[in-house]
């Protein structure tokens, strides 16, 4: 079979023999070569196809398998899902088997992939509306981040001349967007580095070429460079009798472009193209102390800069990244940035989060575990739109941190910015909606102080207090926000509750009983545009419930005069004559609100509105119902009672508005039935009366009350709903009936 092409077969036996030589005593040789017969089997009998664009699977999965094994170091379960996944697909093996394997961590793995990979089934980047499903899986078990980490760097690295420009931009600008940011945060910034190097490549090829040039014509003085820099610092580190390695290292394309962009300089305008990286071989116990030690040597030699030292030593970050960073002002008049660091955390530098596995016990993950339960409270809150997910998420990851302690001497860790109510709902939620302030180091201070590192934070609560829409421009972060938004609608529907009660209970007593269409017309008189609104205002006391009844009155009455002057002008009741329309005598009921004739209704099986193609039926009291020619009822009518049909037409404009239910079928996501009752809203010839939501496996099922004026309106509506994102479909709802 001619299943690789000239190109892909001499790119294939490296990886496969640098992956056998890796892995095998990790997955186990007699384990590896039970996977390359059936992945063989599979690629004989055409299992193993290309995908839709045309990329080799095969060759993506052992390159993908090579990178987890070389540059991340993964465990056995992870590395054995990632060539066992297509065969489980396919069915080309069982997940009995791939247990017996490789055990039951294995197959959880492999059940993740699958998960993530459905939401790339049609097209090779993730959509906005399927954003929120992929960051669930991935939050399910942080070796499927990995992977797919993994995986989107093998296919950045295949698609260089890929002939679909689309096609590699696309993924480009999803691996910037989504799995630079991911690979960051887990510490993998090598992937990281090489993902937005690559992206920048597909997306702005000028820019890329003009630095990667420049790099490559400056690189003998820049060598040069580092070795006069380090030559001193090498002798006195070795007559300090210190294990330790010195290289340089330049910095990315894209980090290159970034600080041109920032600072407004060209490429020669940079001073710290590249940095100083020592690496020290010290017992566990020694670490902290011997990067110290390098760092007075060094500091004694070049001057530093108080302003740009990190210590990553003593507090390091989130995920596991530990180092020291200085800026000291090397010969030439320049600055040099110089990275202190052991072996170890070189090592977790290097390769993320999966080089902890190999120190466990040495440094907590609980940082990560955090991350990740923050993700997961988010999402599974259903609040914000997945563009405004995709915002904040990436916003997220990319923040700086804070170190704050609680009076206790906790430490807690927050994103650059936060405030005193960030820290309060960092805390529990209960205690952030109860917030007042803060006394932050014995100094009282508001909800709105932006913390500092150091600080120690004693929140005050007060048990009136409830959170205020103002709160979300004072709380960053997305976990805070998320919850201010659930406590506000809660607070506005118990208000909307206490109002509507406040006005049903003020009918009662004057016995009136309530017409809603009325009642509709009056709010909108009173300029509220939805129900919950109408109602938050009658608890909050900006309207009377006097003035909403004396309103409600004055509407009732003018109706009522209406229709004895128009004689039932209701939708409900028309006026419909007989009038002769063609020469074998034929007569058509036409409905029209200023003729006197003969009684009719609409049917309630079809709902008929004004605009609609109509029939009349003869009742058997002699009344006419209309139908609508496409009424669900319409064949069986016509079949057995053909005598009794009549034609109808409209004439002329009706008075008042027609209640329509509409079905809208879509994807449960976060803030969808929000944009679809706002366009409704804003709709000046619609009201919505009703709403019900029900949701299964994803998809959600909603069917909408509104009072429309006529076909024309309720087409455009319908077309309007159609463009929100996520929703797939939006009909009439057609009611079956009583018998006629």
């Amino acid at each position: 079979m001619e299943y690789f092409s000239d190109a892909e077969r001499k790119e294939f036996w490296p990886l496969y023999r640098a992956l056998f030589r890796s892995a095998r005593a990790l997955i186990g040789e007699k384990e590896f070569l039970f996977l390359r017969r059936h992945i063989s089997d599979a690629v004989q009998s055409g299992s193993y196809l290309r995908d839709g664009n045309g990329i080799n699977r095969l060759l993506r999965d052992i390159a993908t398998a090579l990178i987890l094994s070389q540059e991340v170091g993964l465990d056995r379960s992870t590395l054995a899902a990632v060539l066992t996944c297509n065969l489980v697909v396919e069915n080309r093996l069982a997940t009995e088997q791939v247990e017996e394997l490789f055990g039951a961590d294995c197959v959880k793995i492999i059940r993740g992939l699958i998960k993530a990979n459905s939401l790339y089934a049609k097209q090779e980047t993730v959509q906005s509306d399927n954003f929120r499903n992929l960051l669930l899986t991935f939050a399910e078990d942080v070796r499927v981040i990995i992977i797919m980490i993994a995986d989107r760097l093998c296919l950045m690295r295949m698609i260089n001349h890929h002939p679909n420009n689309k096609f590699r931009e696309n993924v480009a600008y999803e691996a910037s967007y989504l799995y630079a940011p991911l690979a960051h945060r887990l510490g993998l910034y090598r992937i990281k580095t090489e993902l937005e190097d690559l992206a920048l490549k597909y997306t702005n090829r000028e820019a890329y070429d003009r630095i990667a040039r420049k790099l490559s014509e400056t690189k003998e003085s820049r060598d040069r460079y580092i070795r006069a820099f380090i030559a001193p610092i090498q002798e006195k580190l070795t007559a300090a009798a210190l294990k330790f390695e010195i290289k340089g290292r330049v910095k990315s394309i894209s980090s290159i472009l970034n600080k041109i962009r920032k600072q407004n300089v060209d490429i020669e305008g940079i001073y710290d193209l590249f940095a100083i990286r020592v690496v020290l071989d010290s017992p566990p116990d020694r670490e902290s102390a011997e990067c110290w030690h390098v760092y007075s040597i060094v500091t004694d030699m070049y001057r530093p800069n108080p302003k740009r030292l990190k210590d990553w030593l003593s507090v390091p970050k989130s995920n596991g990244y530990e180092s020291l960073h200085i800026t000291v002002w090397g010969p030439e008049d320049r600055w040099v940035e110089v990275q202190i660091r052991t072996k170890r955390m070189d090592e977790i530098a290097e390769r993320g989060l999966a080089a902890h596995w190999k120190y466990k016990g040495i440094k907590s993950e609980k940082g990560l575990d955090d991350w990740l339960n923050n993700v997961r409270d988010v999402l599974e809150s259903g609040e914000g739109g997945p563009l405004e997910l995709m915002k904040e998420f990436r916003m997220d990851l990319y923040d700086k941190e804070v170190f704050v302690f609680s009076p206790k001497g906790d430490l807690y860790k927050l994103a650059k910015g936060a405030t005193v109510l960030d820290f309060a709902f960092l805390i529990h939620t209960r205690i952030g909606c109860k917030c007042t302030g803060a006394k932050v180091n014995g100094k009282n201070q508001t909800i709105r102080y932006k913390l500092k590192s150091g600080d120690t934070i004693e929140v005050i609560t007060a048990p009136a207090q409830t959170p205020k829409q103002e709160w979300l421009s004072i709380a960053t972060t997305s976990k805070a926000r998320v919850k201010i938004k659930q406590a506000l609608n809660e607070i506005e529907h118990k208000e909307a509750d206490l109002g509507k009660e406040l006005l049903t209970r003020r009918f009662k007593n004057r016995k009136i009983e309530v017409n809603e269409s009325v009642l509709m017309k009056v709010m909108r008189k009173m300029g509220y545009k939805t129900v919950t609104d109408f109602y938050c205002a009658l608890a909050q006391e900006k309207i009377d419930a006097n003035d909403v009844l004396d309103s409600y009155h004055e509407t009732e009455r003018k109706e009522k005069e209406n229709e004895e002057n128009a004689e039932n002008r209701t939708a409900e009741n028309f006026v419909a004559a007989p009038v002769p329309v063609d020469e074998a005598g034929e007569d058509e009921v036409v409905i029209d609100q200023n003729i006197k004739g003969l009684d009719y209704k609409l049917a309630k099986c079809c709902n008929p509105i004004f605009g609609d193609k109509v029939f009349g039926f003869v009742s058997s009291q002699g009344s006419i119902k209309i139908h609508r020619t496409d009424c669900p009822n319409a064949e069986n009518l016509r079949t057995q009672f053909g005598y009794r049909i009549v034609k109808a037409r409209w004439s002329g404009k009706q008075g008042s508005q027609y209640a329509i239910v509409l079905r809208v079928v879509g994807n449960d996501d976060i803030g969808i039935v929000t944009n679809i009752t706002s366009i409704i809203s804003k709709e000046k010839r619609v009201m919505m009366r009703n709403i019900s939501i029900d949701s299964d496996d994803g998809l959600f099922q909603g069917h909408i009350t509104v009072l429309v004026d006529d076909t024309t309106a309720l087409n455009a509506l319908i077309k309007k709903l159609k463009t929100v994102k996520g929703v797939k479909n939006v009909t009439r709802e057609t009611f079956y009936p009583q018998k006629d």
